[in-house]
């Protein structure tokens, strides 16, 4: 049997929402051990001058626990 644990993480991008998500799912990974897997709960764009200037996603990150 296997426990699991949720983090939630935002992460934001220049380029796009799936950079957004690569990003962060990296960065994650770096920090967690045995990321399983990440649901996206928000995405929303940051807008100045009438232009998107930056992506963000506000997602949740599923880890398995050590023994």
């Amino acid at each position: 049997m296997s426990i699991a644990r949720v983090t939630e993480i935002t992460s934001s991008s220049a380029t796009s929402f799936e950079d957004a998500v690569t990003q962060g799912i990296a960065r994650a990974d770096k920090t967690l051990k045995n990321v399983e897997g990440a649901w996206i709960q928000d995405q929303k764009v940051v807008v100045r001058g009438g232009k998107i200037v930056e992506y963000r996603v506000n997602m949740k990150i599923t880890f398995i626990l050590n023994d």
